[in-house]
């Protein structure tokens, strides 16, 4: 568990990193996104890298890391602007979107360790095809939510989806070792 966790960090920070450079590109031009905006290109990336598992051939020289890298920001932005609710304009700046996306990432890597504990870390033995599926299943769950205005009946909220889809690409970055040791 306690390796779990220094690769967890490891790929959280090159994710960070990204994000932390965009955030000096951009800004926080993101804000004004809707979350089924946010959805659909986390969906995007999803379904590239599911199309890059089972295609040969590639036309774009981006690979899956990449693509893993982006759904777990975009999962990131889509929690805080459930928190914060979406903007007209950019209206954060890059210190309190970093302190945010740092709030966002240790509650998810909290909600990782608890199910980690009780599930004996079986995503090790998960192949990277299963956990692109698995975001893919939580996407259309969240689309669905999405649908029914933010409303379930006995499943849990769009969040829990968001928190899962980011700790399944964490562990598929594992797997695909972009970590440092």
């Amino acid at each position: 568990m306690q390796e779990t966790s220094k690769q967890y960090d490891a790929v959280i920070q090159i994710c960070k990193n990204l994000f932390i450079k965009k955030m000096s590109d951009y800004g926080s031009a993101w804000r004004i996104l809707r979350l089924p905006s946010l959805t659909d290109q986390i969906f995007i990336k999803a379904q590239r890298i599911r199309s890059l598992q089972q295609n040969a051939v590639r036309k774009v020289d981006e690979g899956e890391v990449s693509e893993f890298i982006g759904i777990i920001n975009y999962c990131i932005m889509a929690l805080i602007q459930l928190e914060k609710g979406v903007v007209e304009q950019p209206d954060l700046s890059a210190d309190e979107a970093i302190k945010l996306y740092s709030e966002k990432v240790a509650i998810t890597k909290k909600l990782m360790e608890d199910k980690n504990h009780d599930y004996g870390e079986a995503w090790r033995d998960m192949r990277v095809s299963s956990l692109t599926d698995l975001i893919l299943q939580k996407l259309l769950r969240v689309k669905q939510i999405e649908d029914n205005a933010g409303k379930t009946l006995v499943s849990e909220g769009i969040d829990a989806n968001y928190q899962d889809m980011i700790n399944y690409a964490v562990f598929a970055l594992i797997h695909l070792n972009i970590h440092t040791n």
